[in-house]
C-alpha cells in the first residue's frame, strides 16, 4: 500500500456555505504547519488529536481563506492514519485553490475512494462495511438509507463472520483428525457435519433471498402501470409524480410510447413506467407502443393493472389479466369517483392478487396504496436491528459460490466420501465468505471495488 500522504476535496464542488479539503497520511501535521497560521502562532502538529482549531490558510506570504482545521492522529481517525481536514468557504474556487496549495506542499491528489481503501487496508473497517460507505452516498430513499447505515455498522460482517467460524472450526477438526488417526476418532462425525452445514445452508439461504429485496431497497422497485385505453394510467403517473409529465386526453391511444420516472413512495423508490393502452391496434405506431408494454410487464418487479370501474371489463382486460397473472401484480380500481359498473369479485374470479379503490381524478386511495405495496415487498415494515438485506451483486455472487460448496458436503457425506472430500469443499465456502469481507480478496478487485468512489471518499 502508498504510505505517501494523499489529499482530496470531500464535498460537493458546487457554491455552498462550506467546503472540506482532507488530508491523510504520515506528512499530514508536517504539511498543515507549513500552510496554517493564527494570531498565537499556534503550531498545530503540537496540539492534541480531535481539536479544531481556527485561523487561515496561507501560501507562502498569500492569504487564501479563514478556515477551522480539525486534527486526527492515528489510528484513531476514519483511515487509521494521521488525518486533517480543512473546513473553508465552499466557494468552488476557494476549496480547489486550498486543495492545490495542500498539494503543493507535499501531498498528492488522492485516487477515487483512497480515504476509504486506506481505512479498509488499515483494518478500520472490512470490504462490505467498505461497501456500504458508496451505499450511504447513493441511497435513494429511507430504506437504502437505514440498510446501508446497518451494513456500515458491520451487520453483514458479524453474520459472515458467524458462518466462517463454525466452517473454519469443522474444517480444523478434520485436519487434525487426519493427521492424527491414532488418538482423534471420527467414526460417525459424517452425520454431525451434516446437521450443521444444514443450518448453513438455511443461514446462506436467507441471505441470498434477501437479494432482490436488496435490490429493490437500493435500486428501486421496477413498475409498470398497464391497463388498456383510457383507463387512467396517465392520469396516475402524474398523480405519483407531482406534475403533468404524461398527456391525459379522452382520446384513446394518446400514450404511444414508454415513460419513466422515479418517484418516492412513502420511503419506497419506484422506478416507474407507463406505457401504452394495451389493445387490438392496427395503428403501426400504436401497436409498436403496445408491444414495448407487454415486454415492459414481462420484465418488472410489479405490475400496477388500472381497471375502468366505470366501464365493463372485455377482451383487452382479460387479455392483460391473462398476461400478469404469474407477476408480482396491484391491481387499482380507478374513476371510484364515478358510477362504478364492475365490483372487486368480477375482477377476482380472473385475477386474485391486492385490489385497492382510487380515484386519480380526485387523488383518492393514496395512503393505501403506500400501506399496500410495504406489505406486499417487506411484509409490512423492514426492521434492520436484525435482518440484513443483500444489495450488492458480488457478495450475492459470492454467497451463491459458498451454498454450492457447502452442498457437495452433504452431497460427499451421503455418498460415503472420505473426510478430506469435505474439507476441500468447506475451505472453499470459507474462502467464498472471506471474499465479501475481503479478508480473501486480490489486490486487483480491491482496486476495481474503490474506483467507483468518489474523489474524496
Amino acid at each position: 500500500m502508498k504510505k505517501d500522504t494523499i489529499a482530496a476535496i470531500a464535498t460537493a464542488m458546487s457554491n455552498s456555505g462550506i467546503g472540506i479539503v482532507r488530508i491523510s497520511g504520515e506528512e499530514s501535521f508536517q504539511i498543515i504547519d507549513k500552510i496554517y497560521k493564527n494570531r498565537s502562532e499556534k503550531i498545530l502538529s503540537e496540539e492534541n488529536s480531535h481539536t479544531i482549531h481556527y485561523g487561515y490558510i496561507y501560501d507562502g506570504e498569500e492569504l487564501i481563506d479563514e478556515v477551522l482545521v480539525m486534527l486526527m492522529r492515528n489510528p484513531h481517525s476514519y483511515t487509521g492514519e494521521d488525518t486533517i481536514e480543512i473546513n473553508c468557504h465552499g466557494g468552488v474556487y476557494v476549496v480547489k485553490r486550498i486543495l492545490e496549495t495542500v498539494i503543493k506542499y507535499g501531498a498528492r491528489p488522492a485516487e477515487p475512494g483512497e480515504f476509504t481503501k486506506r481505512a479498509f487496508l488499515n483494518g478500520k473497517m472490512d470490504l462490505s462495511q467498505a461497501e456500504a460507505v458508496i451505499d450511504v452516498i447513493e441511497s435513494k430513499n429511507e430504506y437504502a438509507l437505514k440498510s446501508s447505515i446497518s451494513q456500515l455498522k458491520g451487520s453483514m460482517q458479524k453474520k459472515i463472520s458467524e458462518v466462517r467460524e463454525q466452517i473454519l472450526y469443522h474444517t480444523a477438526f478434520i485436519e487434525t483428525a487426519l493427521d492424527d488417526p491414532e488418538h482423534i476418532n471420527i467414526d460417525g462425525y459424517g452425520e454431525e457435519l451434516h446437521e450443521v452445514v444444514d443450518k448453513l445452508l438455511i443461514s446462506l439461504k436467507k441471505l441470498i433471498d434477501s437479494a432482490d429485496n436488496g435490490r429493490m431497497i437500493k435500486e428501486g422497485i421496477k413498475t409498470v402501470i398497464v391497463g388498456k385505453p383510457n383507463a387512467g394510467k396517465s392520469s396516475l403517473l402524474n398523480l405519483l409524480v407531482g406534475e403533468e409529465r404524461a398527456i391525459v386526453t379522452d382520446i384513446e391511444g394518446t400514450t404511444r410510447d414508454i415513460l419513466e420516472e422515479n418517484i418516492n413512495l412513502g420511503g419506497i423508490s419506484l422506478n416507474i413506467i407507463d406505457t401504452a393502452g394495451i389493445r387490438d391496434t392496427k395503428d403501426v405506431v400504436e401497436k409498436i407502443g403496445v408491444d414495448k408494454a407487454i415486454q415492459s410487464a414481462k420484465d418488472a418487479d410489479l405490475v400496477i393493472y388500472v381497471a375502468d370501474v366505470s366501464r365493463d371489463l372485455d377482451k383487452n382486460d382479460f387479455e392483460i389479466m391473462k398476461m400478469i397473472q404469474d407477476k408480482q401484480v396491484l391491481i387499482l380500481l380507478n374513476k371510484s369517483d364515478l358510477e362504478s359498473v364492475i365490483e372487486k369479485e368480477d375482477i377476482k374470479k380472473y385475477l386474485d392478487k391486492p385490489m385497492i379503490e382510487i380515484s386519480a381524478k380526485e387523488e383518492n386511495g393514496m395512503e393505501e396504496l403506500e400501506e399496500t405495496l410495504k406489505m406486499m415487498f417487506f411484509h409490512g415494515n423492514i426492521f434492520f436491528n436484525d435482518e440484513v438485506y443483500i444489495t450488492n451483486i458480488r457478495q450475492k455472487t459470492a454467497l451463491i459460490d459458498a451454498y454450492e460448496s457447502l452442498k457437495k458436503v452433504n452431497e460427499s457425506i451421503e455418498n460415503g466420501m472420505p473426510e478430506d472430500f469435505y474439507s476441500i469443499d468447506l475451505i472453499d465456502a470459507y474462502e467464498s465468505l472471506g471474499s465479501i469481507t475481503g479478508e480473501t480478496i486480490g489486490e486487483d478487485l480491491v482496486n476495481e471495488i474503490f474506483s467507483k468512489f468518489c474523489m474524496g471518499k
